[in-house]
């Protein structure tokens, strides 16, 4: 027979893992979000991207039509839309995943 441990004790790393993972398990049940939720997080990521990328392009395309230069704005801004898209996306799945803690 396998012996008991005292309640103060939290038991072994197995237990404790195989306790951690129940929890975990019970957590996400109980928090089950569904597939609109899904669909919803896509489409913020997606349109945090998108948007300021198009907007640096608009930009660069009126920049490039009024002041004429040897390098083009428009590439550059499409580039520096996409990073700060990018990092929009970033800032709210990270903002998600702290909620999900």
């Amino acid at each position: 027979m396998a012996e008991r441990k005292p309640e103060g004790n939290k038991g072994s790393g197995l237990e404790q893992t195989v306790g951690e993972k129940a929890e975990r398990k019970l957590k996400a049940r109980r928090n089950k979000r569904g597939l609109w939720f899904g669909l919803g997080m896509f489409g913020l990521v997606g349109w945090s991207i998108a948007i300021p990328t198009l907007l640096g392009i608009a930009l660069g395309v009126w920049i490039d039509g009024r002041f004429p230069s040897r390098f083009s704005w428009t590439l550059m801004l499409l580039v520096g839309g996409i990073l700060l898209g990018c990092l929009n996306a970033w800032h709210w799945l990270k903002k998600e995943g702290e909620d999900d803690s």
